[in-house]
């Protein structure tokens, strides 16, 4: 294991998920100084950054717009910097929740049946059933999501939905079991089960304390598991990952697996998901964040 190491964690940044990012990267931060790495924090509060002199490697902690869409990847790219997660390119289309679900139909990876619709003003959609899920193709952790339960309330959720992008993405709800498995240096990390207390697993569910409950490892049979975790590595490869994320998963009452979303820079507080899941596979919060560093820095 490498120490000594001068790191940058880059946090913070100009999206919607600005305050769970800040929390992402104190928690990174705190870990990484206890391995004995020299660590500077960095926020490109307005898409702009300056990297201090002798930086060995940038530990992404950004979440949403500008970090997880391919931009920061592409100017730490010019300035020829090592940073983690996956690369510019596989960035780009794992935020883009239509171009992901295209890789998925491609590779035969199991997703919900959707369509693309760019006004708040477009009429329901002709065979169609509620339930449906809107949101929007291009913002991360749940923000602007809404659920249609009845006909009557697809205006509103067009209209919510389009406050936070013009081009929505209109999907079938899957009902099931909502599961997020964690990716590792090419493994599926223990599968984590999420059942909110109450309503679905919106953004106040998610970052809200006490909210929701999770379990790890989920409670499914041997197959079960193997199918969810090969959906979510199949997703994974799909859109190009790579070193780390976490795929979002839904799994219906007969065990089939549909492929949500892939998340390149899933939260890293010390109880966000993947460092859950990389718990239950015995490897530490520390060990999880050297991990990482280690991965970016092979491509030195």
């Amino acid at each position: 294991m490498r120490t000594g190491l001068h790191i940058v964690v880059m946090l913070g940044g100009p999206s919607a998920e600005r305050e769970v990012s800040l929390n992402s990267g104190a928690g990174v931060a705190t870990a990484l100084r206890s391995l004995g790495h020299a660590v500077t924090e960095v926020d490109p509060q307005d898409g702009t950054f300056t990297l201090p002199p002798k930086t060995d490697v940038v530990f992404l902690a950004l979440h949403g717009t500008y970090g997880e869409d391919g931009t920061v990847q592409q100017q730490l790219e010019k300035l020829g910097v090592p940073y983690t997660g996956c690369d510019a390119e596989a960035s780009w289309i794992a935020f883009d929740k239509v171009l992901t679900k295209q890789r998925c139909i491609e590779t035969g990876v199991p997703t919900a049946k959707f369509l693309v619709v760019d006004s708040d003003k477009t009429p329901w959609p002709m065979g169609w059933q509620p339930p449906l899920v809107v949101k929007p193709v291009r913002q991360g952790s749940s923000v602007g999501l809404q659920f249609v339960e009845r006909v009557a309330e697809w205006s509103d959720a067009l209209r919510e939905a389009s406050r936070h992008g013009s081009e929505l993405l209109v999907e079938e709800k899957i009902v099931g079991r909502e599961t997020t498995v964690g990716i590792l240096d090419g493994v599926a990390l223990p599968v984590v089960e999420v059942r909110p207390k109450s309503g679905s697993y919106d953004y106040r569910n998610k970052y809200t304390a006490g909210n929701t409950e999770y379990f790890c490892p989920a409670e499914f049979d041997e197959a079960t598991t193997a199918r969810i975790q090969a959906a979510a590595l199949g997703a994974f490869c799909a859109v190009g990952g790579r070193d780390y994320s976490r795929v979002d998963v839904m799994v219906r009452a007969n065990g089939e697996p549909v492929v949500l979303e892939v998340n390149t820079l899933p939260g890293m507080t010390p109880t966000s998901l993947l460092p859950k899941a990389a718990a239950a596979a015995g490897i530490s919060y520390e060990q999880l964040c050297q991990r990482m560093i280690e991965l970016a820095l092979k491509r030195k």
